[in-house]
């Protein structure tokens, strides 16, 4: 059997390989507790529940145009005009199968083979594999300071002949930064100057706390929609708890989003009719779910600071968005794979290594899931790392003695 270098370079997605060790964990009737997941456990809003039980009831689901259909996008334009302050037409939005195939056809139609993308450490783990699937190069970007929040130093430091596009991810998934209006603002004006690309992935944008608002690209773009190089990408798996709809969205020129038309429709035809018709519901329906998942992930970030600030060695940066923290273990362990296995095997709590993300010894904690969840699954992981820690610990049914210190 013979696999293309570009097939043999990609790696397995380590927060899908960990969905599934904990899922067969639990199949197992062990008390896994998952601190690794990715997707919000409040239910999908009822109206667009009641949408695809609406469609399902028809029997009528077919194809849809291969960009999405005309009532999605849009919603989606309604979308853009509240949350961005920006109008555009039908032709500058593509729906696609999740923001994750948003961004994949966004590269496709962009790069060539030897393009460079740049994109900030700590990264979303599928940025590097996404664009290597399209023979271009990965750029990580460390900063300077070590923090989660780029500097515009960083970026053009980086950038080389062969810069085809920049990326960013903000309120950032793993660290939950939300990055400075400030950098936004000269980040979109240098990539002007320059005749980058700029791929905003917002999917995060309405997941933020302590009063912060969303910020919008588009107020410091001086290019018109149809020449600019910009590139809004969001969805509503995040933000609507609606992962497994499978819907997402780009804006961008009509030259641009013509050609990611014409990518998608050969590789997956369409979004699926039944999840486009319950994302316009959502979008277009009432909006009290995403406030209600927003306050909770909020008092759920809270609490897991309020767990770390008693857990001796770990530094975690409070988190500005999303419903991950990216805590820094290195005092106990430099290796996060090795780290997040002992975790997994002695007390049972997935955890993401930071490795995945580009910052090894490092791991990232979702809060997406009950007050109990953080709460217990801190305690366990005290428990293996902390000396301090009691040796005793209830673990699902039974008490387990910790034996190796």
């Amino acid at each position: 059997m013979t696999i293309s270098r570009i097939g043999s370079s990609i790696s397995q997605s380590a927060t899908l390989a960990l969905n599934q060790t904990a899922a067969a964990l639990r199949a197992k009737g062990e008390p896994v507790i998952h601190l690794g997941g990715g997707e919000p456990k409040s239910k999908a809003p009822a109206d667009a529940l009641a949408a695809a039980a609406a469609m399902l009831k028809t029997g009528e689901v077919r194809y849809t145009p291969a960009g999405g259909t005309l009532a999605l996008k849009q919603a989606i334009i309604q979308y853009t005009e509240e949350f961005y302050g920006t109008t555009v037409d039908p032709a500058n939005v593509i729906a696609s199968n999740g923001a994750k195939q948003s961004i994949m056809v966004a590269l496709q139609a962009i790069l060539d083979p030897t393009d460079e993308v740049i994109f900030p450490v700590p990264y979303w783990v599928s940025y590097p594999e996404m664009v290597k699937l399209c023979g271009a190069v990965p750029v990580p970007v460390l900063t300077e300071d070590g923090s989660f929040h780029p500097r515009i130093a960083d970026i053009e430091r980086k950038v080389t002949p062969r810069t085809k596009a920049v990326m960013i991810n903000s309120p950032n998934n793993p660290t939950g930064a939300m990055y400075a209006e400030e950098f936004v603002a000269e980040l979109v004006g240098r990539c002007e100057k320059r005749g980058l690309y700029l791929i905003m992935d917002d999917i995060y944008h309405r997941l933020v706390f302590d009063g912060r608002t969303p910020i919008s690209c588009y107020t410091y773009a001086r290019e018109p929609m149809e020449t600019s190089k910009l590139i809004v990408i969001n969805g509503v798996s995040k933000q609507y708890a609606m992962t497994g709809f499978r819907i997402g969205w780009a804006v961008a020129s009509k030259g641009l989003i013509q050609v990611m038309t014409n990518i998608q429709g050969h590789q997956t035809s369409c979004p699926s009719a039944i999840g486009q018709h319950a994302a316009v519901a959502a979008i277009n329906g009432e909006q009290g779910s995403v406030e209600g998942l927003r306050r909770t992930l909020e008092n759920n970030r809270n609490a897991l600071m309020a767990e770390f600030d008693s857990f001796s060695g770990v530094t975690a940066t409070r988190p500005d968005g999303t419903f991950y923290c990216f805590a820094d273990f290195r005092h106990y362990e430099k290796d996060s794979t090795k780290l997040a296995k002992q975790l997994l095997e002695k007390a049972l709590v997935v955890t993401v290594p930071g490795v995945e993300f580009g910052m090894d010894g490092h791991l990232r904690i979702s809060t997406c899931g009950s007050l109990q969840d953080i709460t217990e699954g801190v305690a366990r992981m005290k428990w293996v790392l902390d000396p301090s820690a009691p040796a005793e610990i209830r673990i699902g049914d039974r008490t387990v003695v910790r034996d190796w210190m």
